[in-house]
């Protein structure tokens, strides 16, 4: 006879979940606080989304972050994606223990010393610093999370429904678009939602990459933060949690519709 779990587990992860998002959930609450004192409830109020809107720094952040996350979590789901179909597919190439070694160092290696590098790179072949710069830093760190999803999915993926595609007259190329990566998708989703998270989470690369014209949304609440925390900076999380909230709803909801019309 199986027993359920112990009431100290239940407790255990009852406390371990309410650390994680209790802050959380005070951060959203706190938000519609009227009063401007962020730990002083004076009453339900959405006046500071109001004021967000007419904060033209922070939409200028909240703009720039967006578009450095939708470049660079696309071009790290191509390269990463490209990346895994050879370390599965390829076998024991020459030179694959540098390639692989390549792919997953920015996964152990800390964020300082990738931010530095790169910088010294960028000044290394004079380009100037600025969007761009921010934006191919971001795809080299968050290429290695896609290697790592995608990966994983190719592994299991049943080759012989590629191969059967190949036996009718596929190109291999064809057979990878038409079999493969349909069979895939859901992973590449997962990859490119987990690439474009750490992108918008991300400060201190930016902080070292970024320059005139390119000041991301971690860095303008970074250097808000340090003189006191605003209602405004309440409102603004507000919104990034709601954004990956729905990211992360709308792709389990694609994942159970997709396994319903599979089955």
């Amino acid at each position: 006879m199986k027993r359920g779990p112990s009431a100290f587990n239940i407790a255990s992860v009852v406390a371990g979940l309410a650390f994680l998002h209790l802050p959380i959930v005070l951060l959203v609450v706190y938000s519609f606080n009227a009063s401007r004192l962020v730990t002083v409830w004076g009453g339900f109020s959405t006046k500071w989304y109001g004021a967000l809107l007419r904060d033209d720094q922070l939409l200028a952040a909240i703009w720039v972050t967006l578009r450095v996350g939708l470049i660079s979590a696309s071009l790290a789901t191509v390269l990463g994606t490209l990346a895994a179909v050879a370390l599965v597919r390829s076998g024991r190439f020459k030179g694959r223990l540098l390639f692989s070694g390549m792919i997953y160092a920015p996964l152990v290696m800390p964020e300082v010393i990738l931010g530095l590098s790169l910088l010294l790179l960028f000044v290394a072949f004079g380009l100037p610093r600025g969007f761009w710069t921010v934006t191919v830093s971001h795809a080299t760190v968050t290429l290695c999370y896609v290697t790592v999803v995608v990966q994983a999915r190719l592994i299991s993926f049943d080759k012989a429904l590629e191969e059967a595609a190949r036996d009718l007259g596929c190109t291999p190329l064809k057979a990878f678009f038409a079999v493969t990566l349909p069979n895939i998708a859901p992973a590449v989703a997962a990859a490119w939602m987990l690439a474009f998270t750490l992108s918008l989470d991300d400060l201190v690369i930016a902080s070292f990459t970024s320059g005139p014209g390119a000041t991301t949304l971690p860095m303008r609440i970074y250097s808000q933060v340090r003189l006191g925390v605003s209602p405004e900076i309440n409102a603004v999380s507000t919104l990034l949690v709601g954004l990956v909230a729905t990211g992360v709803i709308a792709a389990y909801l694609f994942q159970n519709r997709r396994r319903g019309r599979d089955a």
